[in-house]
């Protein structure tokens, strides 16, 4: 596997070998002690997700609360997402910054998000399907959410799908009123960025 840390220090992409002959094609998308060694921590598994998505729904920008947080590994088994990652850590010399990896079915790349990172997906084409290791279990008391859409953190989504026809946003109401990622730093709910850690 190959390992490239994102611009978001604590968030990497992970590029799998794939193995395919007449039959189909073979692939580790997880890997230990590999991952621990290029990442320097383990991830620990508490929960595996599944979400399945039409084209143009945008899911995100989710994070828990830390302590203690919900770092994720992130792929996409079918069809296609843009998957991001945004620094919410407040203190951190990227705050506020984003980066984004395509995940698919064809390269088969993964993500890996640190706790204390925002994480948020748009589906590229219909029934694209996301599958997630989480190293802690869903806690709605300690889920919070940023909006995708806030101007100040300016990520470029896509307008078209994978095929080229045009994507119509989809989002939760719950995303839809997200708070900005000010009105979020302001009411003291956002992580706080620690020197030495991700």
């Amino acid at each position: 596997m190959d390992y490239r840390e994102l611009k978001v220090p604590g968030a990497w992409e992970i590029t799998p070998r794939q193995f395919g002959d007449h039959r189909g094609v073979f692939l580790e998308w997880f890997k230990e002690p590999g991952f621990s060694d290029m990442i320097g921590r383990k991830l620990d598994l508490a929960q595996a997700n599944c979400s399945v998505s039409a084209a143009g729904v945008l899911r995100g920008v989710h994070f828990a609360d830390v302590p203690p947080g919900q770092a994720k590994y992130v792929t996409c088994a079918k069809g296609a997402i843009l998957d991001v990652v945004v620094d919410l850590r407040v203190g951190s010399p990227t705050f506020g910054q984003w980066d984004s990896v395509l995940l698919d079915d064809a390269d088969r790349r993964a993500v890996f998000i640190s706790e204390g990172l925002g994480h948020a997906f748009l589906s590229l084409e219909d029934d694209s399907t996301a599958i997630y290791l989480c190293s802690t279990g869903y806690n709605p008391e300690g889920e919070h959410e940023v909006s995708p859409l806030d101007p100040g953190i300016g990520i470029d989504w896509p307008v078209v799908g994978r095929d080229g026809s045009p994507l119509q946003w989809t989002l939760s109401d719950k995303d839809l009123a997200a708070p900005t990622l000010l009105q979020a730093r302001d009411s003291g709910v956002l992580p706080v960025y620690r020197e030495g850690h991700d």
